[in-house]
C-alpha cells in the first residue's frame, strides 16, 4: 500500500538504475528525504503520488508556479464571454470556426478498351484532425483559391518606428500559366509532368460507400458500374462547391469520399517534348471536362485495357476546357530533331536624318522526324518551345494550341511509318544605325547583304565610297608619322656617335651631313601630314554633311 512520509526534502538525485536486457541501464530520479523517525529515506519520483509542504508560504508558491504551467499549455486559449439582451427563456446557438486541412482530391483514369468510353474516377481526400468525433455531418467541400489569412486580434497594437533598410533587387517569382490559346478549343496550360503521383492511398473510407482498387479487367468493370459518386456538385459564386451528407469520421482519421464517376472525352496520344526527354514520348491523353463539373487538381493514377499503366498529374480543370496528362514513356515512337538552323537578315531598311533604320529577320528552323514502330496507328502531340512571345511561324502547319511558351502540333503517324513536321519560326527586330558612327566595313556588309531599295543601296554605297577615302587619308597619315618616327630614332643614334668621335673628324663630317639631310627629310613629312590632316577635315565634314542630310525611304 502507499506509505505517508513526513520529513525535510534533502534534495533530488538521479541514479542508474537495471533495466531491460537490451536497453541496459536506466537513468531514474529519487528524492532524498529525512523522515520523522525513520532517517533518510529514498524514494523513486515516479513513486511519489503527492507532495505537500508544511511551510504555508512555500505551499503557496508551489501553488502559483503549478498554476503558470498549467497556464503556459493553455496561452492560446482565450475566455470569451456572451451576453443576451431582452427577457425571458429561450433558445441560443452558438457556432464556431475551427481550422482543418485543405481537402486534396485523387483521380483514377480508365480506358477500357476500343468500344468502352474512358471513365474518371474521383475522391475528395478529408481529414478530421479535431479532438471531436464526426458523426453524421454534412460536409461542403469548396473548389478555388479563396484569400484567407489570420489576424491577431488579442495582443495589442503598439504604432512602432520603420526600419528603413537599404533597396535590394530580387528576381521575379516564375509564373505558372494555367492557360494557353487554342484553335477551337478552350486553352490548356496544365502541369504535364510525367510519374511522380502515386495511386489514391490506402485510408479508411468515409461511410457513405467503400469503392474496391482492382487491376483486372473483368474487376475493373465491376468497380465501374458499382462505384457510386455521393457527393452533390453546384456552383457558388465563383468557387465550386461539393456538398456530401451523413459523413461519420472518427478523431484524427482520415476519409476518401467519392465525388466523380462519369464518362470523360477522352484521347489517348504521345506527348513529345525534347526538355523532358530528348528521344521518346511520353504515354499520356487529351481530356476535355464534358461533367459540369470543376475538377481540382490531383493526382490521376491510369488504367489501360484494365491494367496499371502509370501515374500522372492534373491541374485545375473547369467545365469545358481541355488538358493533356502524361503517365509513361512510348518507346515505340521514337522522335529526332534534324535540319536545325538560324539565320539573320536584313529585309528592308530606310534613312531618316542619317540614321539607318534596318528590319532584320531572324529564323530559327528544325524538322521532327517520327518513326512508328508499334503496330497500330498513333497521334502525336510535339511540344516546340517558342524562341519569342512575338515570333511568328512561317511555312508551317497550324499548331492545335499554343500557349505562351510553346506550340503544339498534332501527327497521326499509321503503323511501320515515318513522318515528318518541318517547324520554322520568324522573328523581326528593328535596328537604328547613326551613319556618322558606322565604320566602312559595317556600310559594306550592309550594303552587301542587305535587302535594301535601290536608293538607299545607292546612298549607303557613297556613304561607304566617302569612308573609304576618309580611312585611306588617315591611313597616309599614319605612315608618314611612322616615317618621321624611324628618322628620329636613327638621328638619335647618329648623334650617339657624334659625341663619341667629335665634329672635326671625317666621320664626325659625314654625321653632320646626313643629320642635316634627315632633317631636311623630317620637314617635308611634316609638311605632308599637315596638308593630309586639312584633307582629312575636309573629308570628314563631307561625309557628316552628306549623311545627316539622308533621307530615303
Amino acid at each position: 500500500g502507499a506509505e505517508k512520509l513526513q520529513g525535510t526534502i534533502l534534495g533530488v538525485e538521479v541514479r542508474d538504475v537495471p533495466g531491460g536486457e537490451k536497453s541496459g541501464p536506466l537513468k531514474a530520479a529519487f528524492l532524498n528525504v529525512i523522515a520523522t523517525g525513520l532517517g533518510i529515506r529514498s524514494v523513486a519520483i515516479s513513486e511519489v503520488r503527492s507532495l505537500q509542504f508544511d511551510d504555508a508560504a512555500l505551499q503557496a508558491e508551489l501553488e502559483k508556479a503549478l498554476a503558470a504551467l498549467s497556464a503556459a499549455r493553455d496561452k492560446d486559449k482565450k475566455t470569451v464571454g456572451l451576453a443576451f439582451n431582452g427577457k425571458g427563456e429561450r433558445s441560443v446557438r452558438l457556432g464556431y470556426v475551427v481550422e482543418t486541412p485543405v481537402w486534396k482530391t485523387s483521380y483514377r483514369l480508365i480506358f477500357g478498351g476500343t468500344d468502352a468510353k474512358p471513365r474518371l474516377q474521383g475522391w475528395a481526400l478529408i481529414e478530421n484532425q479535431t479532438e471531436n468525433d464526426w458523426n453524421d455531418v454534412k460536409l461542403s467541400l469548396v473548389s478555388g483559391r479563396p484569400i484567407s489569412f489570420i489576424q491577431d486580434l488579442y495582443q495589442p497594437l503598439y504604432v512602432q518606428r520603420q526600419v528603413v533598410q537599404n533597396e535590394t533587387y530580387a528576381s521575379v517569382k516564375p509564373q505558372v500559366y494555367a492557360a494557353g490559346k487554342k484553335l477551337d478549343m478552350p486553352a490548356d496550360g496544365s502541369p504535364r509532368a510525367a510519374g511522380g503521383a502515386a495511386p489514391a492511398p490506402a485510408m479508411m473510407m468515409a461511410k457513405p460507400v467503400a469503392p474496391a482498387a482492382t487491376v483486372a479487367r473483368e474487376e475493373d468493370r465491376s468497380a465501374v458500374s458499382s462505384f457510386g459518386a455521393t457527393a452533390a456538385s453546384q456552383e457558388v459564386g465563383e468557387l465550386f462547391q461539393y456538398t456530401v451528407g451523413g459523413i461519420s469520421l472518427p478523431r484524427q482519421r482520415s476519409a476518401m469520399i467519392p465525388i466523380v464517376n462519369d464518362n470523360l472525352e477522352a484521347e489517348k496520344v504521345s506527348i513529345f517534348n525534347p526538355r523532358v526527354e530528348p528521344r521518346f514520348p511520353l504515354n499520356g491523353a487529351r481530356l476535355k471536362n464534358n461533367l459540369n463539373l470543376h475538377l481540382l487538381g490531383g493526382p490521376v493514377t491510369v488504367f489501360d485495357e484494365g491494367r496499371y499503366a502509370g501515374d500522372a498529374r492534373i491541374g485545375d480543370v473547369p467545365p469545358g476546357q481541355t488538358r493533356l496528362l502524361s503517365y509513361g514513356l512510348d518507346i515505340q515512337l521514337p522522335v529526332m530533331i534534324e535540319d536545325v538552323k538560324s539565320g539573320r537578315a536584313v529585309t528592308a531598311g530606310k534613312i531618316v536624318g542619317g540614321v539607318l533604320q534596318i528590319s532584320r529577320k531572324l529564323t530559327d528552323s528544325r524538322t521532327y522526324v517520327v518513326e512508328n514502330k508499334s503496330t497500330r496507328a498513333k497521334k502525336l502531340v510535339v511540344e516546340h518551345a517558342r524562341v519569342a512571345s512575338d515570333g511568328k511561324l512561317a511555312g508551317t502547319a497550324a499548331p492545335s494550341e499554343t500557349t505562351p511558351e510553346l506550340y503544339r502540333f498534332d501527327i497521326s503517324v499509321a503503323p511501320g511509318k515515318t513522318e515528318k513536321l518541318p517547324v520554322t519560326e520568324e522573328r523581326v527586330l528593328g535596328e537604328r544605325f547613326a551613319l556618322v558612327s558606322a565604320s566602312r566595313d559595317a556600310l559594306f556588309v550592309m550594303v552587301r547583304d542587305g535587302q535594301f531599295s535601290a536608293p538607299v543601296k545607292e546612298a549607303l554605297t557613297k556613304a561607304t565610297n566617302l569612308h573609304q577615302a576618309l580611312e585611306g587619308t588617315q591611313r597616309e597619315i599614319l605612315v608618314r608619322e611612322q616615317q618621321i618616327k624611324s628618322v628620329s630614332d636613327e638621328q638619335n643614334r647618329l648623334r650617339e656617335n657624334l659625341r663619341t668621335t667629335g665634329d672635326k673628324s671625317e666621320y664626325g663630317t659625314r654625321i653632320l651631313r646626313k643629320l642635316n639631310e634627315q632633317e631636311t627629310q623630317i620637314e617635308k613629312l611634316q609638311s605632308e601630314i599637315a596638308t593630309l590632316r586639312k584633307q582629312l577635315e575636309t573629308q570628314r565634314t563631307e561625309l557628316t554633311e552628306y549623311l545627316k542630310g539622308l533621307n530615303i525611304g
